[in-house]
């Protein structure tokens, strides 16, 4: 049988009184991602300390709950992720999985809850078929997808004068589907994709790639990739000179990305995210809380501040309806009640899983402009909610009626 590892923190309930006396409702929320490998800086530990804070920060509010938070390692391997969420499911008490990055794990996760009607908390996942075809009545897809983020993106970056594109794109579906949306969204707005380069999961060196798009005539180097695929990718295109001749546009780019990389090689950079750490009062207050128990110290990025804002608003419907024994009825509390948390603000859940939000369009600051650890990002555009996401009508689920 395959061997892995599962790591677990037991939040207890607060329970006072009367309260004492009661069987305490308990909840148990399975946190599934990569924790050694290309996105382990991405969503990793970071995503599995969200969790925990958004399980006290419910449990504060509600006495006489207790919450679970268990996590694991699926290394980017479908039969592990599988495997997992079986365990999970049939064995450990799991209600809900949550992050889940890697589309093709993140669809087979989506199949097994289904079908045992528990509840998919999709943050790190990037796949739109979540709430496409693939769409299921026990997912919710909070943060981020590849036809929003691809979109966004692309008229971005064409409205700002980048025309001529080449892709550098992850060779699995999570890339591939990036590149496709963003280059519709490129062609649209006017512009034109001069070539691509796919590269396995977990390159290191990109030098035959970045030749490529050198000699493209290409203005515009999309990276249809992530985690550390985009960092090294990043990195080494600074190194080659490119920066001088092309605009590297971090399609799934976060703070922790640019850290990696350094702000000087990162200059101009546009990124599109639902969520930054420093945009207000109530995302800092949460950032320093996450970075004063991150093991490294890490500010939050927008898929982990996801994991929070989606395990808050499952666990608010949770204690709505009850109890965490029928999915179903949990997802389908999600969806009639409006979202809201300090985090992503107001919002709503569509009928088809998609939870909407506006996409903020943010640029790289200079290091003259940086004020400190962390101060990487300037807003300086916005993508209302309901403009943010596939239309409904385009997605092609079967939960919709047309």
């Amino acid at each position: 049988m395959t061997q892995y590892s599962v790591r677990g923190a037991v939040l207890a309930a607060l329970l006072s009184g009367a309260a004492q006396a009661a069987e305490p409702h308990a909840v148990t929320i399975g946190v599934m991602n990569d924790q050694s490998g290309v996105y382990a800086d991405s969503q990793g530990i970071g995503s599995v300390v969200a969790a925990q804070l958004a399980a006290e920060d419910f449990a504060a509010a509600h006495p006489g709950w207790s919450i679970r938070v268990l996590s694991a390692d699926h290394q980017n391997k479908p039969d592990l992720g599988a495997a997992i969420a079986r365990k999970w499911l049939d064995e450990d008490g799991v209600d809900a999985i949550a992050d889940v990055p890697n589309s093709a794990i993140a669809l087979a996760v989506a199949q097994i809850v289904r079908d045992k009607n528990k509840v998919f908390l999709g943050s790190g996942a990037g796949t739109a078929d979540l709430t496409g075809a693939k769409c299921s009545p026990n997912t919710i897809h909070w943060t981020y997808d590849t036809w929003e983020i691809g979109h966004s993106m692309g008229r971005a970056v064409v409205a700002s004068g980048g025309r001529k594109w080449f892709f550098l794109t992850a060779d699995y579906a999570f890339g591939t589907a990036l590149e496709s949306s963003t280059a519709e969204a490129v062609k649209s707005s006017g512009g034109v994709v001069l070539g691509e380069a796919r590269h396995p999961l977990g390159t290191n060196d990109f030098s035959a790639f970045l030749l490529a798009a050198q000699s493209s005539g290409a203005d515009v180097l999309g990276l249809a990739d992530a985690g550390g695929d985009a960092d090294n990718a990043a990195k080494q295109a600074a190194e080659f000179g490119l920066t001088k001749t092309m605009r590297i546009a971090g399609i799934i780019a976060n703070i922790g990305d640019i850290r990696s990389i350094g702000l000087a090689n990162a200059q101009g950079m546009l990124v599109a995210t639902p969520f930054y750490w420093d945009m207000n009062d109530a995302t800092r207050a949460f950032a320093h809380r996450y970075q004063d128990r991150h093991p490294r110290h890490q500010m939050p990025n927008d898929m982990q501040a996801g994991v929070y804002s989606v395990t808050l608003d499952y666990l608010k419907a949770v204690a709505a309806i009850g109890s965490a024994g029928d999915g179903r009825a949990t997802v389908a509390e999600m969806k009639k009640r409006p979202t809201d948390d300090p985090l992503f603000g107001p919002g709503r859940i569509r009928a088809d899983g998609r939870a909407l939000h506006p996409v903020y369009l943010m640029q790289t600051k200079s290091v003259s402009e940086s004020h400190g650890d962390w101060d990487y990002l300037k807003q300086v555009g916005v993508v209302p909610a309901e403009e943010a996401f596939r239309p409904l009508s385009e997605g092609h689920c079967p939960l919709v009626t047309q």
